[in-house]
């Protein structure tokens, strides 16, 4: 069995014969974050050791490079414009081809694969030809592939223009209340205790959206180092959940970072009905007037 869309994975070995390709550009989405949602894997990891050529792009800082700063919840979507400026900055026009990598320091918030997915999702629907490093940067050092402490340029690129349509990537609070009482399937991509209500709440309550379905992204992953399962088991856990039946689909999480994990995967499979409910928990149990169960 095989992904329908296999192209938005990149083995290291294709990664490895592209390191001098003038139209990739490598962007290393490492997380080690604090309380205060300050990253510091660029201090503590990336110039310590990276793949030759590659850029820190800090994805995961509250206000990070692919969110909203002008919002006040943390990993907002950016807008059209800020999107464009931060490809700018980078290097990256409409030729240019994103290898997304990350490394795992510690299990939870600074998990490599969720990073990888969540920039995947914002930059695939922005319009950019982007892929993620299958087993990350752990993948990479265990086949003893290169490593360097050096800074690399950021070339010039043509203006990026964004694709239209980008927003139906993107659920709001409203879309998500909507779905509660229509066929719309919300999926909680937290694991079974914070479902539950029995582990970790992201806000002032615990639990899951009413009628929502839980689909743990850790179920899709192995461990957390940006390596998925393979298609057949990940075909098998989508199944079971009744998702690649589903027309429209919602995922959710506490932040919409592990959300796009189910996301991403369900794109892998030629999804196409699947949107991430941006402030996720943050925002939902913060408002006792929105329902919640346990």
């Amino acid at each position: 069995m095989s992904f329908s869309h296999p192209e938005y994975l990149v083995s290291t070995s294709w990664l490895a014969e592209h390191l001098d390709d003038p139209d990739v550009r490598i962007l290393d989405v490492t997380a080690k974050l604090t309380s205060s949602l300050v990253n510091r894997a660029k201090e503590d990891c990336f110039t310590q050791e990276h793949i030759p050529g590659s850029h820190f792009f800090d994805v995961p800082s509250g206000k990070g490079v692919l969110s909203n700063g002008d919002e006040e919840l943390p990993w907002m979507w950016p807008s059209p414009e800020q999107f464009v400026a931060t490809m700018a900055a980078f290097g990256v026009g409409p030729d240019t081809r994103v290898v997304l990598v990350a490394r795992t320091p510690r299990a939870g918030l600074d998990s490599g694969t969720m990073w990888c997915t969540r920039a995947w999702w914002t930059m695939h629907h922005m319009g950019v030809d982007c892929a993620i490093l299958q087993g990350g940067l752990e993948a990479w050092e265990a086949e003893g592939r290169s490593l360097s402490t050096e800074a690399a340029p950021i070339p010039t690129a043509a203006p990026f223009v964004v694709k239209s349509g980008w927003e139906r990537a993107r659920a709001d609070k409203a879309d998500v209340l909507a779905a509660t009482t229509s066929p719309v399937c919300l999926v909680d991509a937290l694991t079974e205790d914070s479902f539950d209500g029995t582990g970790a709440a992201y806000g002032p309550r615990s639990g899951h959206i009413e009628t929502a379905i839980n689909l743990s992204f850790r179920s899709l992953i192995d461990a957390e180092t940006a390596g998925f399962v393979d298609a057949e088991r990940m075909r098998t856990k989508l199944v079971e959940a009744g998702l690649l039946d589903r027309a429209e689909i919602i995922t959710y999480c506490g932040g919409a970072i592990a959300a796009t994990v189910d996301a991403f995967c369900l794109a892998l499979f030629g999804h196409t009905g699947v949107s991430v409910y941006d402030a996720s928990l943050m925002e939902w149990s913060a408002d006792p007037d929105l329902p919640m169960s346990h």
